[in-house]
């Protein structure tokens, strides 16, 4: 008789199968399977954003890889977290994993990250936990807070919206996903200004990532692969399945799509705001003839592997 094991189950199946018997609150508005969890507990017409992630040596990042940008990535992917619900980022907790051998100077150089990362996004590191490990992991947790009438989710897209992304993708590995800049402002505007049916971060690919979307919204999607937005030296091929982009991902009604695209125009120059496709009925799907199919955890495909940090 066959052991079912996490490689052969999948992250998205398990995190499924460990939730379904787990109580809500009364106050949980969103629990896992979003970018963050949502609560109601702060004041009238504001909403409570809770995330938690991790970087693991030999997972998200390599042995060599300076600890600086180590402490940046930890808490930076938290707030790109954030920034796909709409909200702000508030107070974070570190918890420390580390080799007993490791130098303290490695330390010192990781919470220098960590701080510079908080001091652009007014966070404050108020706390944690340190543990001696035979591998080297930083976990963040993180609290946040948006206002109820912008609180983005992902499970809000419906057939007929348009799907956009910020930025470019794939290449990450060249550096980006370490030193990739959370698209807090952009996140805040656009639910602000256009409140897009459905956002999320863009972490493990959009290969893997617009299913998901997809998934909590009921729908399918087209995707126009010549439209997608490659970094430079890019194929689109990993611009589709690279994953650590840190970009956000979009769904917005025809209605107001051309109107958002020209404010964005003038709003964020810089970085660029692409259609790339479109979500349709269940059974009208059609992804692109890529063989990538984005970042999978238990799948023993180390990430460190083909990145220079």
């Amino acid at each position: 008789m066959s052991v079912l094991t996490l490689a052969n189950l999948g992250e998205d199946a398990l995190v499924h199968r460990l939730m379904q018997k787990v109580p809500l609150a009364a106050d949980v508005l969103t629990g896992a399977g979003d970018d963050c969890a949502v609560v109601k507990s702060l004041g009238k017409g504001w909403l409570q954003l809770l995330k938690t992630d991790c970087v693991v040596e030999g997972v998200h990042f390599t042995r060599g890889t300076k600890s600086q940008r180590v402490g940046w990535k930890a808490l930076a992917r938290a707030v790109s977290d954030i920034a796909a619900m709409g909200g702000t980022p508030d107070h974070a907790l570190v918890t420390l994993l580390a080799p007993p051998d490791r130098k303290v100077s490695d330390m010192v150089q990781l919470y220098a990250g960590l701080r510079k990362c908080a001091r652009k996004f007014g966070i404050s590191i108020i706390g944690g936990e340190t543990s001696g490990s035979p591998v080297f992991a930083v976990v963040i947790s993180l609290t946040g807070r948006v206002k109820a009438a912008h609180c983005v989710r992902r499970d809000g897209a419906k057939a007929g919206d348009e799907i956009f992304v910020t930025g470019r993708l794939g290449g990450s590995r060249r550096g980006h996903h370490l030193d990739f800049i959370p698209r807090i402002s952009e996140g805040q505007w656009l639910a602000e200004n256009f409140k897009p049916r459905a956002m999320m971060d863009l972490s493990d690919g959009l290969a893997k990532d617009l299913p998901r979307m997809a998934l909590a919204s009921r729908v399918e999607f087209v995707v126009q692969e010549a439209a997608l937005p490659c970094n430079k030296n890019c194929r689109a091929e990993q611009a589709w399945s690279d994953g650590e982009d840190h970009e956000l991902l979009l769904a917005v009604s025809p209605r107001i799509s051309r109107e958002l695209e020209c404010a964005w125009q003038k709003k964020f120059r810089k970085t660029p705001l692409t259609r790339i496709g479109f979500f349709v009925p269940k059974g009208k799907g059609s992804a692109p003839s890529f063989s990538g199919k984005g970042w999978e955890h238990f799948k023993r495909q180390p990430r460190e592997s083909a990145k220079s940090d």
